[in-house]
């Protein structure tokens, strides 16, 4: 009903402006002026309403500033974003320079070179100083921002990542995350897609992940070996059959190499965890993202910090955060504040359920969360208790070995 409404009300003030020029276009056949151009009177009241308008819009440009300013971006709570958000800020004046420059020019020139009969245009095709004006100061402002740009960027990716960092693999798939801690030996332990099952759901290999693996495989393909032997000759079940056990066959065989590895004990201490990670408040904390599916992004907007998740690939991320939750709860004035980690890639229909909290505590707090926690040798449940969804092994997945 609003809609219709709404729909009735653009068509009558339509049809109200177009009688309104009708009534207007009568007015001044009666007053003997049939001429479509504006009067010497009308130019100048419009040059005139032209600086009444430049000082009002500055003027709404001033507020908008003044009251929604501080809603552009949260409070940076990392050590580089302060430095990514001087960096914005010093585009933000370049850009609010010109266009105050350009729209003072702009409105000053509709008022001062308003139409006059006995003024002749001057004709001017060429200036190579002006060329040169409008060539240099932007090469100037954008050589200055692609340095520092830079600069920054090279400070916050090129540098060696701490012994001491706390590890961190952060892990989407179609439409969720899950977290893996480095434990004890502060390595994460080998990982691949062929390993991945209903209580490994990041395909980590241990001997003892192994081992289960094997096992599973081996049984699945008992079972469909004892499917073929009762299947049709030369029917389509048979062909069928063959096709999914030559597959699970070359799978077990990729799984089986995985035992010549002299790391499968660095996943034995390796913690797994579910809708939110804990990390400690002025430790660097190394992220390493893989993907099970499609291309996912970890952005974690109040650190600064995004990052491409890609299949097949690791890509890496390190940061400090400098603001704890509870501290951002004071500065927001809003007690159910939480950070968040988002997937900032279209990845599916579920993408906007792409979402897992992050707490910033102080190291203590952080050090008594960790020895909580269960490691992966001791079974991984989700959150709410049970067994995460069994992947189906027919499915072709592009994660490697990391």
């Amino acid at each position: 009903m609003i809609t219709i409404l709404i729909i009735l009300s653009i068509g009558l003030a339509v049809l109200s402006i177009a009688q309104l020029m009708r009534v207007f276009e009568a007015s001044s056949r009666l007053k003997g002026d049939s001429s479509p151009l504006p009067t010497d009177a009308e130019n100048k009241y419009q040059s005139k309403m032209m600086l009444v308008f430049l000082f009002g819009y500055f003027a709404f440009f001033a507020w908008l500033v003044a009251k929604y300013g501080d809603k552009l971006l949260p409070v940076s709570a990392s050590e580089h974003g302060v430095a990514l958000d001087n960096l914005l800020n010093f585009n933000f004046a370049i850009i609010t320079l010109v266009f105050v420059i350009t729209h003072v020019y702009l409105f000053y020139f509709a008022f001062k070179y308003v139409f006059n009969k006995d003024r002749k245009a001057y004709y001017y095709t060429h200036s190579n100083k002006l060329e040169l004006l409008w060539t240099t100061v932007p090469a100037v402002f954008l050589a200055i921002i692609v340095i520092w740009g830079l600069g920054e960027w090279i400070d916050i990716t090129m540098d060696e990542t701490p012994d001491d960092a706390v590890v961190i693999e952060l892990y989407p798939k179609q439409f969720d995350w899950t977290a893996r801690y480095a434990g004890s030996d502060s390595t994460l332990g080998a990982s691949n897609y062929n390993m991945i099952s209903g209580t490994n759901p990041l395909g980590v290999i241990t001997s003892a992940s192994l081992s289960e693996k094997i096992a599973e495989l081996n049984e699945e393909i008992a079972e469909f070996e004892a499917e073929l032997a009762d299947a049709p000759e030369g029917g389509l079940k048979e062909e069928e059959l063959t096709e999914k056990i030559a597959k699970w066959n070359r799978q077990l065989e990729n799984v089986m190499s995985f035992e010549s590895l002299t790391t499968l004990e660095k996943g034995k201490d390796d913690i797994l965890v579910k809708s939110e990670f804990v990390i400690p408040r002025g430790k660097d904390i190394a992220f390493k993202f893989r993907s099970r599916d499609v291309i996912h992004s970890a952005y974690m907007p109040h650190f600064r910090a995004q990052m491409n998740c890609v299949p097949g690939m690791v890509t890496e991320f390190t940061f400090k955060p400098t603001i704890t939750t509870a501290e951002m709860q004071e500065i927001t004035g809003n007690d159910a504040f939480e950070y968040v980690l988002l997937c900032n890639k279209i990845c599916g229909a579920a993408h906007y359920n792409m979402q897992m909290n992050i707490k910033v505590v102080e190291e203590e707090e952080f050090n008594v969360w960790m020895n909580e926690q269960k490691i992966f040798a001791e079974g991984f449940v989700d959150d709410g208790g049970t067994s995460t969804a069994t992947v189906n092994n027919e499915v072709e997945l592009t994660m490697i070995e990391q």
